[in-house]
């Protein structure tokens, strides 16, 4: 039982970074320099993706509290630590940033046009590297205390 816990201590970390790079760093601003993508369109795209992401973003935290709680060896404090900063700005995102950014793509989709980029996009892509940076160190960390 304990490789299943160790697993899923660094595969979940590493699955989650994944995904982020894939979607916020990689398609995010790619999608609207696709051929015939409209701003509305993209804003579409872009809050389904992004809600999407956040759930699973939110299913891979409460599996590695879960393994980590689990684990039958005691993490290291470090871990925790990390653990912690990522639980918090996900938190922050999803509770604080995005609602602003929807408020803001709404006004966008009920106007027809774009409007300058505002100080929430870029609150979020700082809380995305954020995330990245601890989503990084959680994977040393984890691997340099289990393996």
């Amino acid at each position: 039982m304990a490789t299943w816990w160790t697993a899923l201590q660094l595969l979940a970390p590493a699955f989650w970074l994944g995904a982020v790079v894939a979607i916020s760093f990689l398609e995010a601003p790619l999608k609207f320099r696709a051929p015939g993508i409209t701003v509305p369109l993209g804003l579409g795209i872009g809050r389904l993706v992004f809600r999407a992401l956040n759930i699973l973003e939110a299913v891979v935290l409460v599996v590695l509290w879960i393994a980590a709680l689990a684990a039958p060896a005691a993490p290291a404090t470090a871990m925790w630590w990390l653990l912690g900063i990522v639980t918090v700005v996900l938190v922050v995102q999803v509770a604080g940033v995005r609602p602003v950014l929807t408020k803001r793509s709404d006004r966008v989709l009920e106007a027809g046009t774009d409007l300058p980029r505002s100080n929430a996009h870029y609150v979020y892509v700082a809380l995305e590297l954020v995330k990245v940076i601890a989503l990084v160190a959680l994977l040393a960390v984890t691997a340099d205390a289990l393996l």
